[in-house]
């Protein structure tokens, strides 16, 4: 797929961070775009961003809210989609949607773990089932999968736990790699990515805690206040366990700013790298110098990877503070 003009693409988690730059990318190259989101004002302020230089005419823009863990929520997604944008068929569908939380089997709920685990795979899985009739309509199509480095690379330091989201990214490297076959021998026309972005500045950090407790706010609750202290004190960060409440959600807000605003790679830039990977017919789409150098250590490395100075010496190299 060389142009995206005159297409319709499929956008989950078109909200925020990578989703909203995909939507305002493809919309500057006129393709229409049907997003969903679990946040109807953040789907809104992407439309909008999406509609500061006029639309050429024609063009669609649609938001609709949906949880992806949820397949009712998907196949009404689907529907509205097909009514507003007037088709049966789409070209382009990705499935962008993630959180992040539910790191441990024994520091966190199993409903923690598997609201992950069924966002960031069952979102995938999913959103594949049920646009694939759609895609497999058009004259040509193609399936992007956001996986992460998580999805081969099972860690985001030692002193957390991060089995929940890296078993989600594994599964969706997995199963995007499957696909390909898949679709060449019974939809040839319609291609697929993965997608395994690096340290990207988004909100993920933020909005996780949101979705993770269902109350919306920004703030910590008393009992992810102390879930945080303990993460903090295993990370051997300095009187820690000393620290009042107030320090605490002041330390999480902190890093929920640096992952955002001092990544090394932006949003905007990576959805730049993966539309050019769909235009290339790439289905490998690494996301960052970080996610490239990640990918070549761990081939090279592969029984160090876990180890203490494997992170060490990695994460100096590319500047991650991360856990």
């Amino acid at each position: 797929m060389k142009e995206f003009a005159g297409k319709i693409a499929v956008i989950t988690g078109g909200g925020t961070g990578m989703g909203r730059e995909l939507a305002r990318q493809l919309v500057a190259e006129g393709c229409n775009v049907a997003m969903c989101d679990v946040s109807e004002a953040a789907m809104a302020e992407t439309k909008r961003l999406c509609e500061v230089e006029k639309l050429p005419q024609g063009l669609r823009v649609t938001t609709h809210v949906a949880d992806v863990s949820i397949e009712d929520h998907l196949k009404r997604f689907r529907d509205e989609l097909a009514e507003q944008q007037k088709t049966d068929k789409i070209h382009l569908l990705f499935n962008n949607a993630g959180i992040g939380g539910g790191g441990s089997l024994f520091t966190n709920t199993r409903e923690q773990w598997e609201r992950t685990f069924n966002i960031c795979w069952g979102g995938v899985y999913l959103g594949v089932r049920t646009f694939l009739p759609m895609l497999v309509k058009a004259d040509e199509a193609h399936i992007i999968n956001t996986a992460s480095v998580n999805g081969f690379w099972a860690s985001i330091g030692m002193g957390q736990a991060h089995t929940a989201y890296s078993s989600a990214k594994f599964a969706v490297k997995g199963f995007s790699e499957a696909l390909i076959n898949d679709l060449r021998l019974h939809a040839p026309h319609v291609k697929c990515s993965v997608v395994m972005p690096g340290h990207i500045g988004t909100s993920i950090v933020s909005n996780s805690r949101k979705v993770q407790s269902g109350d919306g706010s920004e703030r910590l609750n008393a009992e992810e206040v102390e879930l945080t202290r303990k993460r903090m004190v295993a990370a051997g960060v300095p009187d820690a366990d000393k620290k009042s409440d107030e320090e605490i959600q002041a330390a999480f807000a902190e890093r929920a700013r640096t992952f955002l605003e001092d990544a090394p790679t932006t949003a905007a830039q990576a959805a730049r790298i993966i539309l050019d990977g769909v235009k290339a017919e790439r289905w490998r789409i690494l996301v960052g110098d970080d996610a490239k150098l990640l990918d070549e250590r761990v081939r090279a490395a592969p029984e160090q990877a876990y180890d203490r100075a494997f992170y060490e010496s990695f994460t100096q190299e590319v500047g991650w503070r991360l856990g």
